[in-house]
Protein backbone atom coordinates (compact mmCIF):
# COMPACT_ATOMS: atom_id res chain seq x y z
CA UNK A 1 0.00 0.00 0.00
CA UNK A 2 1.13 3.51 -0.77
CA UNK A 3 1.33 5.96 2.15
CA UNK A 4 0.34 9.60 1.69
CA UNK A 5 0.85 12.38 4.23
CA UNK A 6 -1.45 15.39 4.49
CA UNK A 7 -0.24 18.98 4.67
CA UNK A 8 -1.78 19.19 8.13
CA UNK A 9 0.15 16.14 9.34
CA UNK A 10 3.43 17.48 7.96
CA UNK A 11 2.86 20.91 9.50
CA UNK A 12 2.09 19.48 12.93
CA UNK A 13 5.00 17.03 12.74
CA UNK A 14 7.30 19.97 12.01
CA UNK A 15 5.96 21.86 15.05
CA UNK A 16 6.47 18.81 17.27
CA UNK A 17 9.98 18.34 15.85
CA UNK A 18 10.86 21.98 16.56
CA UNK A 19 9.49 21.71 20.10
CA UNK A 20 11.57 18.60 20.87
CA UNK A 21 14.65 20.07 19.15
CA UNK A 22 14.64 23.06 21.51
CA UNK A 23 15.64 20.65 24.25
CA UNK A 24 17.70 18.14 22.28
CA UNK A 25 18.19 18.02 18.51
CA UNK A 26 19.16 14.35 18.42
CA UNK A 27 15.96 13.42 20.28
CA UNK A 28 13.89 15.33 17.70
CA UNK A 29 15.69 13.62 14.83
CA UNK A 30 15.20 10.20 16.42
CA UNK A 31 11.50 10.90 17.12
CA UNK A 32 10.85 11.85 13.49
CA UNK A 33 12.89 8.96 12.10
CA UNK A 34 11.18 6.36 14.30
CA UNK A 35 7.71 7.80 13.67
CA UNK A 36 8.14 7.73 9.90
CA UNK A 37 9.49 4.17 10.15
CA UNK A 38 6.40 3.16 12.16
CA UNK A 39 4.11 4.83 9.61
CA UNK A 40 5.91 3.12 6.73
CA UNK A 41 5.32 -0.26 8.44
CA UNK A 42 1.56 0.34 8.10
CA UNK A 43 1.91 -0.83 4.50
CA UNK A 44 2.27 -4.40 5.75
CA UNK A 45 -0.39 -4.29 8.49
CA UNK A 46 -2.73 -1.34 7.82
CA UNK A 47 -5.35 -2.35 10.41
CA UNK A 48 -2.81 -3.03 13.16
CA UNK A 49 -3.95 -0.12 15.33
CA UNK A 50 -7.31 0.54 16.96
CA UNK A 51 -10.35 2.00 15.27
CA UNK A 52 -10.43 5.73 15.88
CA UNK A 53 -12.64 7.40 18.45
CA UNK A 54 -13.06 10.45 16.24
CA UNK A 55 -14.87 8.96 13.22
CA UNK A 56 -17.45 6.20 12.84
CA UNK A 57 -15.45 4.32 10.24
CA UNK A 58 -13.61 1.00 10.65
CA UNK A 59 -10.96 2.11 8.16
CA UNK A 60 -9.89 5.18 10.13
CA UNK A 61 -7.34 4.26 12.78
CA UNK A 62 -5.38 5.76 15.68
CA UNK A 63 -1.69 4.94 15.88
CA UNK A 64 -0.28 5.88 19.30
CA UNK A 65 3.41 6.79 19.31
CA UNK A 66 5.33 8.23 22.29
CA UNK A 67 2.34 10.14 23.66
CA UNK A 68 1.05 11.29 20.27
CA UNK A 69 -1.92 10.04 18.28
CA UNK A 70 -1.59 9.72 14.52
CA UNK A 71 -4.91 9.42 12.69
CA UNK A 72 -4.90 7.63 9.35
CA UNK A 73 -7.36 6.15 6.87
CA UNK A 74 -6.97 2.89 4.99
CA UNK A 75 -8.45 2.79 1.48
CA UNK A 76 -8.29 -0.78 0.21
CA UNK A 77 -9.76 0.14 -3.19
CA UNK A 78 -6.99 2.66 -3.89
CA UNK A 79 -4.40 0.58 -1.99
CA UNK A 80 -3.54 3.69 -0.04
CA UNK A 81 -3.01 4.80 3.55
CA UNK A 82 -3.68 8.48 4.14
CA UNK A 83 -2.14 9.97 7.30
CA UNK A 84 -4.06 13.12 8.08
CA UNK A 85 -3.36 14.21 11.65
CA UNK A 86 -0.96 14.03 14.59
CA UNK A 87 -1.58 15.48 18.03
CA UNK A 88 -0.68 15.02 21.67
CA UNK A 89 -3.10 12.34 22.85
CA UNK A 90 -4.22 14.60 25.70
CA UNK A 91 -5.03 17.52 23.42
CA UNK A 92 -7.10 16.44 20.42
CA UNK A 93 -7.95 19.37 18.22
CA UNK A 94 -10.35 19.76 15.34
CA UNK A 95 -9.69 16.63 13.33
CA UNK A 96 -10.83 16.57 9.75
CA UNK A 97 -9.72 14.84 6.63
CA UNK A 98 -8.13 17.04 4.00
CA UNK A 99 -6.58 16.71 0.59
CA UNK A 100 -3.44 14.69 0.48
CA UNK A 101 -0.04 16.25 0.07
CA UNK A 102 2.54 13.76 -1.10
CA UNK A 103 3.39 10.11 -1.20
CA UNK A 104 5.70 8.53 1.31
Amino acid sequence: MQIKLSNNFEKNLYLIYEFIAKDKLSAAQNFKKELLKTIKALSDFPLKYRKTYYFDDENIRDLTFKGYTIVYEVDFDKKEIFVFHIFNKNLPINIKKENQNESY
